[in-house]
C-alpha cells in the first residue's frame, strides 16, 4: 500500500520501502471530528467511524473517542495517530464544537484550549486568528457546506478546534518561536504524515523565514542545536524570532532564503556537521550524511598542517578527533571549515542578497572556529 493509500477502519497503512506506518494529520483528525459533531448537530446521531476525503482523494475513517450532543452544540473528538512518525501530538485528543453562527456569517473558527493564537505577522493567517492552517480550514469548510447543503440548512457555523493538553504540547515545537501563543496549531496539507519525512521541520523552519522577514529582522541565525543556538546568542543579541532551529536541514534555510532573501544569515553548529556543510552536504543527518574524513585532510594540509598531521587527520575515527588533532599543533582546522562552510552556503544561495558568516562549535559550546561575512557570489 502506498503512501497515497488509507488504511482501513482509519488505522494508517504502511509504507512499501520502509514498512513503516504513515499518520494523519492534526488537520485530518479536526476535519474528522468536525464532520462528526455537525452531523450530530443536524440529526441528533454522530456516525462512528466517521469518513472524510483528503485533498488527494484518499478516504480515511476514524474512530471517535469522544462524542457529546448539547443543546444548540455537538462535540467530537478523535485520538490522532502520528503512524510511525516521532510527532509530538500522536495519541493527542483533538476537539470540534460545533454552534450555529449568526445569518450569513458563514463557516468561523475559534480556538478553544490547547490550540494557538497568530501574534506575529509573516504566516499565512493574519494576527489574531486560530493558528489553524489553510487547508484544515478549507475541508472543514467543505464539509460544512456539503452537509448543510444535504439537510438544506445555512452554512453559518461556528467551529472551534481544541487539543487536550496542547498548550503543554506547544512548548516542544516552533509555535512560541514563531508567535504562535496558547497551544499548537492544527496543520496539514495532504492530511497525511510521512513517516521521518521531516516535512513538518521543514515547514516550521520556512514559517520562521517568514516571520523575520514580516518584521523586517536584519539578520537570522540557523543554528543545529540548542549548543550552538547559546553560542550564536552569546555573540549577537538576536530577539527569539531570529533564532532558526534548522537541525539537519540546512539546505531548507537556504534555498528558502534563496527565495525570501534576509540581509545577514550566521549558520552555526557542531564541528562534525559544518564539516558536512562544507564538503556540500546539505543534509547533515548522521544517518543520511558522513564526515569526509579525506576533505578535512585536505582542509587541515591548507592550514598549514604537515603532511604527517594531514594523513593522521585522514585516518581519525570521528571529525572531533580530527580537530583535537590540529588543535594540538596550532593548526586552525576550525576555521577552515568555517570557511569552506561559507563558502558552500553562498554557492547555494546562488547570488541573493544574503551576507553569510559561520561559527562551529565543540560539544562544551566552545567556538572552535569561525568565518567573517561574506556577500553574495
Amino acid at each position: 500500500m502506498s503512501p497515497g493509500q488509507a488504511g482501513e477502519g482509519g488505522r494508517p497503512a504502511q509504507l512499501k520501502r520502509t514498512g513503516l506506518r504513515f499518520g494523519w494529520t492534526t488537520g485530518a483528525c479536526a476535519t474528522a471530528a468536525t464532520t462528526a459533531a455537525y452531523t450530530a448537530l443536524l440529526t441528533g446521531e454522530f456516525p462512528d467511524p466517521v469518513s472524510i476525503t483528503l485533498p488527494r482523494g484518499q478516504q480515511p475513517s476514524f474512530a471517535l473517542a469522544r462524542e457529546e450532543l448539547g443543546d444548540s452544540w455537538a462535540m467530537a473528538a478523535i485520538v490522532k495517530d502520528a503512524g510511525d512518525d516521532p510527532d509530538v501530538t500522536h495519541l493527542a485528543v483533538v476537539r470540534s464544537t460545533v454552534r450555529p453562527g449568526a445569518t450569513g456569517s458563514g463557516v468561523v473558527f475559534f480556538a478553544g484550549p490547547g490550540v494557538g493564537t497568530i501574534t506575529l505577522p509573516g504566516l499565512p493567517l493574519p494576527v489574531g486568528e486560530p493558528a489553524i492552517n489553510p487547508v484544515p480550514r478549507q475541508l472543514m469548510r467543505q464539509v460544512v457546506e456539503d452537509l448543510a447543503g444535504q439537510h438544506g440548512r445555512p452554512a453559518d457555523v461556528a467551529i472551534e478546534i481544541s487539543v487536550d493538553h496542547g498548550e503543554e504540547l506547544a512548548r516542544r515545537t516552533w509555535n512560541p518561536r514563531l508567535g504562535i501563543l496558547g497551544g499548537l496549531s492544527i496543520l496539514g496539507t495532504t492530511g497525511i504524515v510521512v513517516p521521518y519525512s521531516c516535512s513538518a521541520w521543514i515547514d516550521s523552519i520556512h514559517r520562521g523565514i517568514d516571520v523575520a522577514v514580516a518584521m523586517g529582522r536584519p539578520h537570522v541565525a540557523g543554528c543545529t542545536g540548542s549548543t550552538s543556538e547559546r553560542a550564536v546568542m552569546g555573540e549577537y543579541p538576536l530577539p527569539d524570532e531570529a533564532l532558526l532551529d534548522m537541525g539537519d536541514f540546512a539546505g531548507a534555510v537556504l534555498k528558502y532564503l534563496r527565495r525570501h532573501p534576509v540581509p545577514r544569515l550566521t549558520l552555526a553548529g557542531g564541528f562534525a556537521k559544518m564539516s558536512k556543510l562544507a564538503a556540500g552536504q546539505m543534509d547533515l543527518h548522521s544517518g543520511r550524511s558522513q564526515v569526509d574524513l579525506a576533505f578535512l585532510a585536505d582542509l587541515a594540509r591548507g592550514a598549514g598542517a604537515s603532511q604527517v598531521l594531514a594523513d593522521s587527520v585522514g585516518a581519525a575515527s570521528t571529525g572531533l578527533g580530527a580537530l583535537q588533532e590540529c588543535q594540538a599543533q596550532g593548526v586552525p582546522l576550525g576555521d577552515a571549515v568555517a570557511l569552506a562552510a561559507r563558502d558552500a552556503a553562498l554557492v547555494v544561495l546562488r547570488g541573493a542578497q544574503v551576507t553569510v558568516d559561520t561559527l562551529c562549535i565543540d560539544r562544551a559550546g566552545v567556538i572552535v572556529g569561525r568565518a567573517q561575512p561574506a556577500g553574495p557570489r
